[in-house]
């Protein structure tokens, strides 16, 4: 009931958001049902139909990925402070995002069922229609309930459990590190923070700085002043009494010692954990990207080009499919590289500006970049392969080029403008300070660029790659 009140209580621009959602689905759900009728009326080629099925897990990925990203930019389910206290917890609220992403979804696949229903010709008296081909629709032939709901079901249950996983509640606090285990002082083993040479704790004053330490840490907080001499004595200022000697500290009973300031907390400590670097993942998707234009090249060179009618070959599916996860995976590295270039060489105000920006939303806009680009170079080897000499194109690989298309663009777009909330406050505190608005537009400009700079020629180049084995 909370995620229909949330629904129908939203603003026009998420619900437009949650339409994307579920026509996407609607999309994906009648290109299954489509494999289905196809493996309905060929029954003597299980290979093809289960290849033709196969396929469909282009256009499902990319309505899961514009799901996810739809659901990351609903302000109804963004933790707020306070919500804890009536029971809408992160966990909660990350249920309820899964909820209504799945309620988007279903309501896709029961379009998607009719529209198929409509068409077959079993909702009217009519006869079916001939814009899909009759092997599609399964004319004449029942439907099996079972696979069909299994079918129908499949995008809304990938697209909640990819919110749920996405939205998950995590720890805020830093992982402890794994130090590892040492001798402390005179032999005593433990998980001592530095090891000390011997004499160490004997030696003069070294004992009494730390000890002076602890009153004039807590002497802080209160207001007072006490202070710890380069010699370890105690100093005040004037008209304020000495700070009374601490008690010594208990020896160990364990034989581990552990060291006198442990128990104090420290600026490490209470600091955030430093966001992960955006550069790890680019040398894994460089690997996968290559390991996928192996896969293209092999099979394009081991197989005939494509008859009409007929789906690409196994091959060519997993080639493709490892060349968007290395360009996904190396999408937010890419981008961050873009930022760091374009404040190389004296920047100004202006490439500083936009090159902080791209660094700061690389992880927001790296990997639907990356997805954009495996699309567009799978658009240009189409192009290249089923040129007018080739197979054409049918309504429903018309259908799932453009649902794929679509789903991508529409990623980026949601990923961008939740980007651009992110940075709200920042750009409100640069204009308070008198920043003119053109230097914001000129910033953006000046990204947009580098981005096209960088992923254009990127792409054309895995594009040319790709199309090489097809052309032959």
């Amino acid at each position: 009931m909370l995620a229909l009140r949330l629904t129908r209580t939203a603003h026009l621009a998420v619900h437009l958001r949650r339409l994307l959602v579920a026509v996407a689905s609607a999309g994906t759900g009648f290109l299954l049902l489509c494999a289905l009728g196809h493996a309905l009326s060929h029954p003597d080629t299980p290979g093809a139909a289960a290849l033709r099925l196969a396929w469909c897990a282009a256009p499902l990925a990319a309505a899961v990925q514009l799901a996810v990203a739809v659901a990351r930019t609903d302000p109804g389910t963004r933790p707020r402070s306070g919500l804890s206290a009536i029971g809408l917890g992160p966990g909660r609220l990350m249920a309820v995002s899964a909820t209504t992403t799945a309620l988007s979804a279903s309501l896709g696949s029961v379009a998607a069922l009719l529209a198929y229903l409509h068409l077959r010709g079993d909702l009217t008296s009519r006869p079916p229609s001939g814009r899909v081909a009759a092997d599609a629709l399964a004319v004449g032939q029942s439907l099996p309930a079972p696979a069909v709901l299994t079918l129908l079901v499949l995008v809304p249950a990938c697209a909640s459990a990819a919110v749920a996983q996405a939205l998950r509640p995590r720890d805020p606090r830093p992982a402890p590190s794994a130090a590892r285990r040492g001798y402390g002082r005179f032999g005593a083993y433990g998980w001592g923070k530095a090891r000390e040479t011997f004499g160490a704790y004997g030696r003069f004053g070294s004992r009494t700085a730390v000890a002076a330490a602890r009153p004039a840490a807590a002497g802080s907080h209160a207001g007072g002043a006490a202070l710890v001499g380069a010699g370890g004595t105690l100093q005040t200022q004037a008209g304020e009494p000495p700070a009374p000697d601490p008690a010594p500290d208990p020896a160990p009973t364990d034989g581990a010692t552990e060291p006198p300031d442990a128990a104090l907390p420290t600026a490490a400590d209470t600091m955030p954990a430093p966001l992960p670097q955006n550069t790890t993942a680019l040398p894994w998707g460089i690997a996968v990207l290559a390991a996928g234009l192996t896969v293209e090249t092999y099979t394009g060179n081991a197989s005939a080009a494509p008859t009409p009618g007929t789906a690409p070959s196994a091959g060519v599916l997993i080639g493709w499919a490892l060349t968007a996860l290395g360009l996904a995976l190396a999408g937010p590295g890419l981008t961050h590289l873009c930022g760091r270039l374009l404040q190389a060489v004296r920047p100004g105000a202006l490439r500083l500006l936009a090159g902080r920006v791209l660094m700061e939303e690389s992880h927001r806009v790296g990997r639907p970049l990356g997805v954009v680009a495996a699309v567009a170079a799978a658009a240009y080897v189409a192009a290249t392969v089923y040129d007018g000499d080739g197979p054409a194109f049918g309504p429903l690989a018309t259908l799932g080029a453009s649902l794929v298309a679509g789903c991508t663009v529409a990623t980026l777009l949601t990923a961008a403008v939740a980007a651009r909330h992110a940075r709200a406050g920042t750009t409100d505190a640069l204009l308070r300070l008198g920043a003119p608005p053109a230097t914001l537009r000129g910033a953006a400009a000046v990204r947009a660029a580098a981005l096209l700079a960088l992923f254009g020629p990127l792409t054309l180049l895995v594009a040319v790659l790709a199309a090489l084995p097809l052309e032959h």
